[in-house]
């Protein structure tokens, strides 16, 4: 788990060749530092510069330093994220003759390319944003893994491709401006922050696509292509499953996603919220034999209220596996004094309240595991939030989707945003229905579950997860994200998924498992009623924020904020979520990046 960096500087046919420059990587690469911050290290050759900030997991040698750079082979190689089943792939490629000469992943993957070119990537199972330069064809070679939990940025114009694993630090590279894209502002006003890829806030950055790669030559042509899709329905051979017959592939899945993910982890957490997720981790962890389990949880101020955590069920847990346990409760001062760190550290604006959440947990846990496993992903894959009912039943998918998720119709939408920047049509909109009408997922519940599985889990959960708690050096390991589990999760039925309040097939999975109290429950989220409910220091702190001569770019429609600032607890998104928070978090992260 680390930080990649580089730039391919293209060569224009019948033009000298420019070298990279080297300076504007190291910036780039030292902005880094918290995502890798055990060690650094650049690799410059003409037209390309690599630069890696590291975090050693896997290999704690500099035997597994980065770049990696083959000269027999003529590759090199800076790689961000763990490739779990390195050792399987290390045997095969041994058995073709090739030698190793150090104990990780990071070699694995450089002869794996050797070996088998872009076809390596479906034989992985992990997470990774990858880039690798081919001396001999002046070829960059960037990939990044099936559902995006490594994050890769990219900066283009005619002279040069940059890219590193946050936003923020590819503009430390300079020669981008910073301008904001107003599609993406329509999909962030909209569709709850998430901003599809390729598109990112600002019109001159992209992020390559999950399941993706790229190939880039001398002349900057490019080459793209999707390597991997989540196809839904059932094999032919599954048609007669019942729940039981489920239930078990899924427990055995989930156990052996768990499993894996302990390779190369000797402090071992878990982020402990007392749902059935997390507290499936724990329990399956117990399962592999993990003795010094460490497990840590979060709870803040109640507001409006809305209880502030969930101790009752973390707590459960923690006594009845014996786990070490770690319990913080953040007031409402400290949320306030460690929001503009917290937005420092997102690539892109994010306003689900758990972020902050998130960020401090993770400065909790960096004080004691290098490694902590989490349980995103289970809902969007196993049908857990409370849309997938309604649009499950509805004669138009696309709108019972829309009217649950959407944080804003178009007219809200087109009365917040001052001229410039509005759109005259429903850009998340359009994205959302034709996401709806491809092919290879029929049902209804299905076509829902496709896009927050691929869209939505990608630019929400996981891209929260990976910002916050690298920003503690913390690598973040996902189970439910395995591509083994996802790829079966997409073959079960909806009516396997929606009944029991959603996930009854993982439910039931979990009932062999872990303690039935902390199953039969009232969903729970990640709680921060206090950006939910704007009230105190809090809304002052977001009224200034807002109202600050000095923040106003231009973007908001002034009879806008005064309606939300005047009517705060009445302003919520159909996911009741504040949409004045939603303008003050673009702002906040929009001066954090000194944008």
């Amino acid at each position: 788990m680390c930080g990649l960096a580089g730039e391919f500087r293209f060569t224009p046919v019948e033009h000298p060749s420019r070298p990279a420059d080297l300076a504007a990587v190291e910036r780039i690469t030292h902005h880094l530092a918290p995502r890798g911050p055990d060690a650094w290290g650049f690799h410059s050759q003409g037209p390309i510069a690599l630069g890696h900030r590291r975090l050693k997991i896997m290999d704690l040698s500099d035997g597994s330093a980065q770049p990696m750079v083959d000269n027999q082979l003529g590759l090199s190689l800076a790689f961000n994220g763990a490739i779990y089943n390195f050792p399987e792939l290390r045997r095969e490629l041994e058995s073709l003759g090739y030698a190793f000469y150090s104990e990780g992943d990071t070699e694995v993957l450089l002869k794996g390319y050797h070996a088998w070119g872009a076809e390596l990537l479906p034989r992985l199972n992990g997470m990774f944003a990858l880039a690798i330069w081919e001396r001999d064809s002046q070829q960059l070679f960037l990939a990044r893994d099936r559902l995006g939990v490594k994050p890769l940025y990219l900066s283009r114009n005619g002279e040069r491709l940059r890219f590193a694993s946050s936003l923020p630090a590819l503009l430390q590279g300079g020669d981008i401006n910073p301008m904001l894209d107003p599609v993406a502002l329509n999909h962030y006003l909209n569709f709850h922050a998430v901003v599809p890829a390729p598109r990112t806030l600002l019109a001159n950055v992209e992020k390559l696509p999950p399941a993706t790669w790229m190939r880039v030559d001398a002349q900057g042509r490019v080459e793209q292509q999707v390597w991997w899709q989540l196809h839904y329905g059932p094999r032919s051979d599954e048609h007669d499953l019942s729940l039981e017959d489920w239930r078990d592939r899924v427990l055995e899945s989930t156990r052996e996603a768990v499993a894996i993910r302990q390779r190369a982890a000797v402090d071992v957490g878990v982020l402990l919220s007392g749902g059935v997720d997390s507290s499936l981790l724990v329990g399956l962890l117990r399962e592999v034999g993990v003795e010094d389990l460490s497990t840590f949880s979060i709870g803040f101020e109640d507001a409006g209220g809305e209880r502030g955590d969930e101790f009752q069920y973390s707590d459960l847990i923690a006594r009845h596996y014996g786990t070490q346990h770690h319990q913080l409760r953040i007031d409402e001062r400290e949320i306030i004094e460690q929001l503009p760190a917290a937005f420092r550290a997102m690539s892109e604006p994010m306003v689900s309240h758990d972020c902050i959440a998130f960020y401090l947990l993770s400065r909790e846990v960096a004080k004691h595991c290098k490694v902590v496993q989490s349980g995103q992903g289970a809902d969007e894959l196993f049908a857990g939030y409370h849309w997938y009912p309604q649009v499950d039943g509805a004669q138009n998918p696309y709108g019972a989707y829309r009217d649950a998720f959407f944080d804003r119709s178009y007219d809200d939408y087109a009365a917040t945003v001052q001229q410039p920047w509005r759109l005259d049509h429903d850009a998340a909109g359009d994205f959302v229905r034709q996401h709806f009408a491809q092919p290879g997922a029929s049902a209804a519940v299905d076509k829902a579950l496709r896009l927050d599985s691929t869209v939505m889990l990608v630019d929400d959960p996981v891209k929260r997860v990976d910002n916050m708690t690298m920003a503690w050096g913390l690598e973040a390991r996902t189970p439910f994200l395995d591509y083994r589990l996802v790829e079966l999760s997409a073959r079960i039925p909806g009516r396997f998924k929606l009944p029991d309040g959603g996930k009854q097939v993982l439910k039931e999975a979990a009932r062999l498992v872990i303690p039935s109290e902390v199953i039969d429950r009232k969903k729970g989220y990640f709680p921060v009623p206090g950006l939910k409910h704007l009230q105190g220091a809090t809304l002052d702190w977001v009224r200034e924020l807002l109202l600050d001569p000095s923040q106003d770019r231009g973007l908001f429609e002034p009879a806008a904020l005064d309606r939300l600032l005047s009517d705060p607890h009445g302003q919520l998104t159909p996911l009741r979520g504040s949409k004045l928070w939603q303008l003050a978090a673009l702002n906040l992260w929009l001066s954090e990046q000194g944008i």
